[in-house]
């Protein structure tokens, strides 16, 4: 009997949930949402699945979900394996011939195919492309110094809109082609931010291993303004890895993305979480 009234507890709290979630549901009818997968979703089995469910769900909803990962401990294990030297330049990787061999090998086979399985095995239709597919982006140099590292110059969305009318859920690797026909690797939240903007998405959704942007007593801000990023840049409270990660945040905002929320991927369920409750997760950044 206590068994039995536990469980209708449970199932009477998982209707409230999703009673209180219809006005999201409604409101995220038909948006494009970008996400940029890595750190730890993307390094165990179980936490790849939960990310593939909420995916799936997401779109069995009306969200068009976008997947733009990373992978760069993955390339770092092959360049190891292959016994390839990388040499830096102000702390970047120089990219050349041999290493965006590996680059490529790497993000469009194992990390993108992997997603892709993942996405559907729960029930989705994902498929797995680069920027180099269907001229998606195109790529100038960063810096001649870093070789085969490109920023993208320009971005054709029209087969991610194909694929949304297909009910299809893209899986972009970060890699483009330059005007020559080169390869490029790209820096993923880069991809992110300028596939969302020329999607004009609702929503980027910057996965982290961190809870989100913190403020100088280190408590984590929720809401956040363009100028405040910046006034907090200035004064080094943010710092580190999240400038670049804000920076991304705020071209996209530029480009004309609603919101970025840069959230801890390794909360289960993170996206839900943002997408369709009270509570939220993360930063939320709009203008």
């Amino acid at each position: 009997m206590r068994k039995q009234t536990a469980m209708k507890s449970d199932w009477i709290a998982t209707a409230r949930t999703l009673s209180q979630a219809l006005p999201y549901l409604q409101r995220y009818d038909e948006a494009i949402v970008v996400i940029k997968l890595g750190g730890h979703a993307m390094g165990s089995d179980e936490a790849m699945e939960s990310f593939a469910r909420d995916v799936v769900l997401m779109q069995q909803v009306g969200v068009n979900p976008v997947i733009v990962h990373g992978g760069g401990p993955m390339i770092n294990q092959m360049l190891d394996k292959l016994e390839i030297t990388s040499e830096f330049v102000n702390g970047k990787r120089v990219t050349d011939e041999a290493t965006i061999e590996v680059v490529e090998m790497v993000l469009s086979g194992r990390v993108n195919k992997r997603i892709v399985q993942a996405i559907n095995a729960q029930g989705g239709r994902a498929v797995g492309l680069s920027g180099k597919d269907a001229n998606l982006i195109t790529c100038d140099p960063v810096d001649p110094a870093l070789g085969l590292v490109g920023a993208p110059n320009d971005i054709d969305p029209s087969v991610l809109q194909s694929m949304f009318r297909d009910d299809m859920i893209p899986v972009i690797a970060p890699l483009g082609a330059g005007r020559g026909g080169e390869t490029f690797n790209i820096n993923g939240d880069t991809v992110a931010g300028a596939v969302a903007a020329a999607l004009k998405a609702d929503r980027l959704l910057l996965l982290t291993d961190v809870a989100g942007v913190k403020d100088a007593s280190g408590e984590v801000v929720t809401e956040m303004t363009p100028l405040q990023i910046e006034e907090m840049t200035k004064q080094g409270i943010i710092a580190g890895g999240m400038i670049p990660k804000t920076e991304t945040a705020l071209e996209a905002i530029r480009g004309g993305v609603r919101a970025v929320v840069i959230l801890d991927g390794r909360a289960p369920n993170a996206c839900l979480l943002e997408l369709f409750t009270d509570h939220g997760a993360g930063s939320l950044i709009r203008a």
